[in-house]
């Protein structure tokens, strides 16, 4: 009897409850609970708020390895493009408030030349504003532009540098790939420095879908790709 009830016992497959925190139990472990991030680290980037349609672009990159990555890789492997959107949608709109991250010291001169970049970009070098696409408050734009205050520097400097190396990729076209190979690798660190230091606005919602007019070819004369 002892043993019937074992072998019973054993053949009973456990619950797993369908719920949505189930199911986004994955990204929670690394990217917390409402998908705050890890500010005190900047390795794990905010999800809350962020366009769901960024948010299902970059799984599906993952997917298809232009991202990578292997944990988030492996996480996404299987899921279906509903489900993707459904996590997308979820963390899209939790709203949590954010906590500034460690970042260097940086001279006087490198945050100038950050903001230049930033708000006007290099034209000589065909490099388009930041604000030229995420916005004129740089929160993003609906629904797949994300924003980039409120990032960690170590994340949006590793980023940059992601698409450099190759190591992360969007569907052509890959806008962010050209702009970052036409940054040096101290516009890097001003770029990412002077985002990663500058005021919060106190509206961190995405602008409303065709609210800003990008400019054309990656900066130059074509269309716009996907963002950080």
């Amino acid at each position: 009897m002892a043993i019937a009830a074992v072998h019973a016992g054993e053949s009973t497959p456990a619950r797993i409850p369908d719920t949505i925190q189930q199911r986004i139990a994955a990204c929670t472990a690394c990217h917390g609970v409402h998908g705050e991030g890890t500010p005190e680290s900047g390795f794990f980037p905010r999800l809350a708020g962020k366009p769901a349609g960024y948010l299902a672009r970059q799984m599906k990159d993952f997917q298809d390895g232009l991202r990578k990555y292997g944990p988030m890789e492996y996480t996404v492997r299987q899921l279906s493009p509903a489900y993707m959107q459904e996590i997308a949608a979820y963390f899209s709109a939790q709203e949590v408030p954010y906590s500034r991250s460690p970042m260097p010291s940086l001279s006087a001169d490198a945050l100038k030349r950050g903001e230049q970049l930033v708000t006007h970009g290099d034209p000589a070098r065909q490099i388009p504003p930041c604000s030229a696409c995420h916005g004129s408050q740089l929160t993003g734009v609906q629904p797949d532009i994300p924003g980039l205050v409120g990032l960690p520097y170590d994340y949006i400097s590793s980023q940059l540098g992601s698409w450099r190396t190759k190591t992360r990729a969007t569907v052509t076209p890959d806008c962010m790939s050209e702009i970052a190979n036409r940054l040096s690798a101290s516009d890097i660190s001003a770029v990412s420095g002077w985002l990663a230091g500058r005021e919060l606005p106190a509206d961190m919602h995405a602008q409303e879908a065709g609210s800003v007019t990008p400019p054309l070819h990656c900066g130059v004369l074509g269309d716009k790709g996907d963002g950080a």
